[in-house]
């Protein structure tokens, strides 16, 4: 009959069914029942399976020739290669950077690493890479003090702070 897989599964339906349970992703989940469907005989056609799980009848068929090659090990073992471009920054450069944040005098700017990182390591990257990396990758945020005017005086700062302290300590008694 034209359209039948023709595929012998080692594993028993029990077993199968259990490991649909265990199962901890999608893709997983998906490629057990595809198993379980052919070892049950409730469904006998890539081209139902791929129907039923919204997949293109030639995945299916990827995941049975996976079985056949490697047995079920094989067909669950997760993608290696996730795409994507490698870094710009190598990850022993990444690791002198955190400790770099984590000193007290710090960078004063995203253009200082960038500095930092041309000087001592022969990286040039562009300032959004270098912002992207502190705040998104290593969420650390440069040690800059907030801006004082030139003129300020600060024995008037001082005795505000300690008029600030006894106002709000009286006004948290009144209430």
């Amino acid at each position: 009959m034209s359209g039948v897989v023709k595929i012998e599964i080692n594993e028993s339906a029990e077993t199968l069914k259990e490991l649909l349970k265990k199962a901890k992703t999608p893709q997983e989940k998906e490629r057990v029942q595809t198993l379980y469907w052919l070892k049950t005989k409730t469904i006998t056609t890539v081209k139902q399976i791929a129907i039923i799980l919204g997949r293109n009848r030639v995945t299916v068929q990827k995941w049975l020739h996976k079985y056949r090659s490697g047995g079920l090990n094989h067909l669950l073992e997760p993608k290696t290669n996730l795409g994507g471009r490698p870094s710009s920054i190598p990850g022993s450069v990444i690791d002198k950077l955190k400790e770099e944040l984590q000193k007290p005098e710090g960078f004063q700017s995203y253009g200082e690493i960038q500095q930092w990182l041309t000087s001592c390591f022969d990286i040039n990257v562009p300032y959004r890479t270098v912002h992207q990396l502190v705040r998104s990758k290593l969420k650390s945020k440069l040690k800059v003090p907030r801006p004082q005017h030139i003129k300020q005086n600060v024995e008037s700062r001082e005795n505000f702070k300690k008029t600030i302290r006894t106002y709000r300590t009286e006004n948290s008694l009144l209430q």
